[in-house]
């Protein structure tokens, strides 16, 4: 936080109120690829994310600074939004445009934002969103729900940023509570915090970066949500029921059981897409169980074999994140682990035994570098614990 307030003063000099922000990074241990097309999901905030720390301008000018990025960013949000930059801008002026769809904005707010690890496959981009939405409703006096800040943050990532998921991610950083895993019907925003059962196996949440990170809208995340669309397309096409526009279809709308009537007919990249749907909903289902039940171990294989289902029904993953899963898969002391964020390179996530953090350390920079070993100065590991959701400190 010094920092912080060393870059703030730097800039713009002293004030009397600031305001700080802490918005958390999250994993998705169940619920892999599904959310866009409303299915069931799961969800954890860990203590790692992006703080903020500003102040309200007696102008309409925002400015602000990030110190995991270059530049500053400034604009007038009384004037049309530029079009998209391709720059860490394009959040805060997305989150603009997305409140400025129900609200009037007539104050500005000038801060620095930090993120306290590196980019990839933590939702980072909802962490910012959250916060963003937050600070500008604080300037502008605006009271908003749980539920809205889930919203607009998310509009603002897929209208204006341009990347279609759905509210995954948003909702974890939003709804999270520590010791308790989120359980999210994204069809119906309904929702329940289930507490940690008290004879479980002590864990925490083991973070593997690759040392690569990739901007999802320069991936196939878009491509695969098309493709999801379409293979719902198709088993309503077989059976002759009305067709929607591609924006209103969703796998969640066709019964599980017409996917096993068609499967055979279908072309097979639609069939895996449909199948990781059906596949990933029902892992969700019985994850809940097990951990109602506070069977870890079990919770674990099924992480497990969610990422098997994205390997081969969802076909996301580099070279890099299925070597790190492989790794996962040999190293003693991991219950369970996948691909984080749309599994378009950034970093796989894990549950692993506390006690044996160090020989997994050491296991997985050992594995893994060995077969990459041109990231051994970017490759990283992160234990985290679980956390609560955005809010002000």
């Amino acid at each position: 936080m010094k920092k912080l307030l060393n870059t703030y003063h730097s800039l713009f000099g002293k004030s009397d109120t600031l305001y700080q922000i802490f918005s958390p990074y999250r994993i998705c241990p169940l619920g892999a690829h599904v959310d866009h097309q409303h299915g069931l999901v799961s969800g954890f905030a860990f203590d790692k994310g992006i703080d903020f720390l500003f102040s309200v301008s007696d102008t309409e000018m925002i400015e602000m600074c990030s110190l995991s990025f270059e530049g500053l960013v400034t604009f007038n949000i009384s004037y049309p939004l530029d079009e998209k930059q391709g720059n860490w801008g394009d959040y805060l002026r997305g989150t603009v445009y997305a409140l400025k769809k129900r609200y009037r904005l007539e104050k500005g707010i000038r801060g620095v934002i930090q993120g306290s690890m590196p980019i990839g496959g933590l939702s980072s981009s909802a962490a910012a969103l959250v916060g963003y939405v937050m600070a500008l409703a604080k300037a502008n006096d605006i009271i908003l729900s749980d539920m809205e800040v889930i919203q607009i943050a998310s509009e603002a990532e897929r209208e204006y940023v341009g990347l279609r998921n759905g509210i995954l991610d948003q909702a974890c950083v939003v709804l999270c509570q520590k010791d308790g895993l989120l359980y999210l019907d994204t069809e119906t925003n309904d929702y329940t915090i289930l507490p940690v059962h008290p004879s479980a196996k002590s864990f925490e949440i083991g973070i593997f970066f690759s040392g690569v990170t990739r901007s999802l809208v320069s991936t196939d995340y878009n491509l695969r949500v098309s493709e999801c669309k379409t293979a719902a397309w198709i088993m309503e096409a077989y059976e002759s029921r009305p067709l929607k526009n591609m924006e209103e279809t969703f796998l969640r709308d066709v019964p599980e059981d017409l996917f096993y009537k068609a499967s055979d007919r279908m072309p097979d990249r639609f069939r895996r897409r449909a199948a990781h749907f059906y596949s990933e909903c029902e892992r969700v289902r019985q994850g809940v169980q097990a951990w109602k039940e506070g069977n870890i171990d079990r919770f674990g294989k099924l992480i497990f074999q969610s990422c098997e289902s994205s390997i081969n029904n969802y076909e996301c993953g580099s070279g890099e994140l299925i070597a790190l899963y492989q790794a996962m898969l040999q190293t003693k002391g991991i219950y369970g682990g996948r691909f984080s964020g749309a599994g378009f390179k950034g970093a796989c996530i894990a549950l692993v035994d506390p006690r044996q953090k160090a020989s997994i350390r050491e296991s997985m920079t050992r594995k893994y570098l060995a077969e990459y070993p041109q990231y051994k100065d970017s490759f990283e590991i992160f234990f985290c614990k679980m956390d609560s959701g955005a809010r002000f400190v």
